[in-house]
């Protein structure tokens, strides 16, 4: 039987800006069919805004139209397509965007986040059994990165949900689909920080604070945080045992190298602009790590010496979804939460309501926030 939700649609990108006047997302009542096999039925309790939205609607990263967005989102499973044995009816669940099928060879290599047919479906619009649920009159959705979590309910993959338990409020489980597994992974797994190794992280957005929580936790040192905005440089400091730099002044990296002892073990770029990438890369030392995990346009390009590169051993890597196991990293990752050590909640700064996203995107475009949240319970 077909359902209906009211979702945030895409159908123009680039809209002039402000989004709260042009209103880009619209609010719509759509049709969504029940759960096909392996898929399952979540009636969202709390989806974050994250610039993998913003760039969708600012039309930095082209993704097929029309399209129901949001990805980082957090549930109640209500209903089970066939085929789903391990999940149960009122299960609490956090949404995954990249889902992975167990099968292809980055799979199968334990490296899920770089899943083949799932990277396929997601830049497709579709769900990873190549279909799609979302229908409105004039005909199918898209769905955005297998979630399209901007919406009271939403069917997706099994292969996208990890089940969390119930006494963690949703509106904070939602920040570890993305924020956190981002972030926190960056530290953790792409680069493999150890405790006493310098870190500095570059673009204090949701998934960059995560990374100064992941980078504390992992008890690096010192940790070096750089943004634009004092009022981030700030929520950065209050943190923990955090030096702070202001991006804008002429002598940043200069200033990070001498707080790091001549540039950092590893260097985080999270701002998604090739002007961040080229500064954290001159931040790290002879023989250093810089991770980035920004997504700028597609057509963005970094020069590097390759000199440097090589003479001095100097490494570049690139992290997805904080080359998570989801089903893995989102328990551990709640269990360092729990015990104080990775405090997910400092990143919340602002929960709003569906028919209030097109401003709450204003905020963000404009930097004024880390993490807004929907809440539709």
């Amino acid at each position: 039987m077909t359902l209906t939700t009211k979702a945030a649609v895409l159908r123009q990108r680039a809209a002039a800006r402000p989004y709260a006047d042009s209103r880009p997302l619209s609010i719509e009542t759509v049709a969504l069919d029940p759960p096909g096999p392996g898929e399952v039925l979540v009636r969202i309790a709390a989806a974050g805004l994250c610039h993998s939205d913003l760039s969708v609607i600012n039309g930095d990263r082209p993704r097929p139209l029309p399209m129901a967005l949001g990805h980082e989102a957090a549930g109640v499973v209500e209903q089970l397509g066939d085929g789903v044995a391990d999940l149960n009816i009122g299960d609490h669940v956090v949404m995954v965007f990249m889902p992975s099928c167990g099968h292809c060879n980055p799979c199968a290599e334990g490296r899920p986040a770089l899943c083949e047919p799932g990277a396929a479906a997601n830049g497709k619009g579709e769900l990873l059994s190549g279909g799609r649920r979302l229908h409105d009159t004039e005909g199918e959705l898209n769905h955005h990165l297998g979630c399209s979590a901007f919406a009271e309910r939403a069917v997706v993959s099994r292969r996208s949900l990890v089940r969390v338990d119930p006494d963690l409020p949703l509106h904070e489980a939602a920040l570890f689909g993305c924020a956190v597994l981002t972030g926190v992974g960056a530290v953790v797994n792409t680069a493999g920080v150890r405790a006493g190794q310098s870190a500095v992280v570059v673009g204090l957005g949701g998934v960059g604070l995560a990374s100064v929580l992941g980078a504390l936790a992992s008890g690096a040192s010192p940790v070096v945080a750089v943004d634009l905005s004092e009022d981030k440089l700030a929520l950065a400091r209050s943190l923990g045992p955090v030096q702070t730099v202001n991006a804008s002044d002429p002598d940043a990296v200069e200033q990070v190298r001498a707080l790091t002892n001549g540039g950092a073990d590893f260097v985080f770029e999270m701002a998604g602009s090739v002007r961040a990438l080229d500064a954290a890369w001159r931040m790290t030392r002879r023989g250093g790590t810089t991770v980035t995990a920004g997504l700028p346009p597609p057509e963005a390009a970094l020069a590097v010496n390759v000199v440097s590169l090589v003479g001095e051993e100097r490494t570049l890597k690139g992290s997805y979804i904080g080359t998570c196991v989801p089903s893995r990293d989102i328990p551990r990752y709640v269990a360092l939460y729990r015990q104080g050590r990775l405090p997910v909640d400092r990143l919340l700064r602002g929960v709003v309501v569906l028919d209030d996203i097109n401003a709450a995107f204003d905020a963000l475009a404009d930097g004024k926030t880390v993490r807004t949240v929907i809440r539709f319970d």
